[in-house]
């Protein structure tokens, strides 16, 4: 029973220490307190700033679906909560998008095209050597094979070994 505890505790501890559940623990804390300074923005600033084209601050306009709403009788919608949401909603999108989602994805672009840059130098760089490999093969002549299997060495007669004659294209 203690070495099942054990390696239950074990394998908890290295799920604890791998980076990305530290990286995610780390996200929800910076998210929090990133929510925290959206939604004072919302309803500091712009909420006032929406309200005063009316009378009144965002999150009291209301419409009565019942009439009539005063005290406990009708049917009151809160309208002005819900669009105040929308708004602290779009504000937290626009930010995360422009100041993280837009770098990060220029970054990882410029990166990949780097990396495509090398990629295709050493494709290139095969396509090359095949080409040369083709060349030589083609003027070997046929009947000599791909040089495998019979036992002839490099001065053993024409055509079987590499040619650095004048038909050579590099």
């Amino acid at each position: 029973m203690s070495e099942e505890k054990t390696g239950v505790l074990a394998g908890f501890k290295a799920f604890l220490m791998r980076g990305n559940v530290i990286d995610l623990a780390v996200a929800v804390v910076i998210g929090a307190a990133f929510t925290n300074i959206v939604n004072s923005i919302v309803k500091g600033v712009i909420n006032p700033l929406v309200g005063a084209l009316g009378t009144k601050d965002l999150d009291h306009y209301s419409s009565c679906f019942k009439a009539p709403c005063t005290g406990d009788s009708g049917i009151q919608i809160l309208w002005g909560g819900v669009l105040s949401a929308l708004l602290s909603f779009l504000v937290t999108a626009a930010v995360v998008y422009f100041l993280m989602v837009l770098p990060m994805a220029k970054y990882l672009a410029r990166r990949a095209q780097q990396q495509g840059v090398k990629e295709t130098m050493e494709v290139s760089e095969l396509e090359v050597l095949k080409e040369i490999r083709d060349t030589l093969i083609a003027q070997r002549g046929p009947g000599t094979g791909t040089g495998t299997g019979t036992g002839a060495g490099p001065d053993s007669g024409p055509g079987t070994g590499p040619s650095t004659g004048p038909g050579v294209e590099f």
